[in-house]
């Protein structure tokens, strides 16, 4: 189905809105998937704050235009399913990963993040990335590490002095003589 002119610039429009936000994009090489994979990929792009949209490939480059993602105008040739994070960062790389293991027609063509190009292999470096919660507990616990080794420092200076919990309270010797 072809688009007229507003419809093409609308979807321009949406793109270049998503892209300006977005933290990475992946672009896929999609021909052959069925249409039960891609609404099961679409769904789960949804949960996970995916922002994942099969066009032409002009007018992808042209929404690119004025973004970070600028650098892959000029990588983009065949049909290709673009996958942006517009919540995390490794998210699109994930999904992108997760549903290729069930799929091998879906080849990742084309990884970009902060104004920076990487072959598709770097999919797999992006879905590692860890995802804001994992991050936040990761500097939680760095956080909490230096309290937990002065705790433990004090304790064994303690039993090292005697003061440890080997000496009976005051209490408990009157009670029983």
């Amino acid at each position: 189905m072809a688009l007229n002119l507003s419809q093409k610039q609308e979807v321009v429009a949406e793109l270049a809105e998503v892209a300006a936000k977005a933290h990475s994009l992946v672009a896929a090489e999609y021909a052959g998937t069925t249409v039960a994979q891609m609404t099961a990929m679409r769904r789960k792009a949804r949960e996970i704050g995916v922002f994942l949209k099969v066009v032409k490939n002009t007018l992808a480059s042209r929404a690119v235009v004025g973004t970070d993602f600028e650098v892959v105008k000029d990588v983009l040739t065949g049909p290709l399913l673009y996958a942006f994070s517009t919540e995390e960062p490794g998210a699109a790389g994930r999904l992108i990963k997760e549903f290729a293991k069930g799929n091998d027609k879906l080849k990742a063509k084309v990884v970009s993040v902060e104004g920076k190009l990487f072959p598709a292999e770097h999919v797999d470096v992006l879905a590692s990335l860890p995802t804001r919660e994992q991050a936040l507990a990761m500097l939680a616990r760095v956080l909490a590490e230096p309290a937990s080794m002065f705790a433990r420092v004090i304790k064994a200076v303690a039993d090292q002095q005697g003061g440890g919990d080997a000496a009976p309270a005051p209490a408990e010797t009157e009670t029983a003589a």
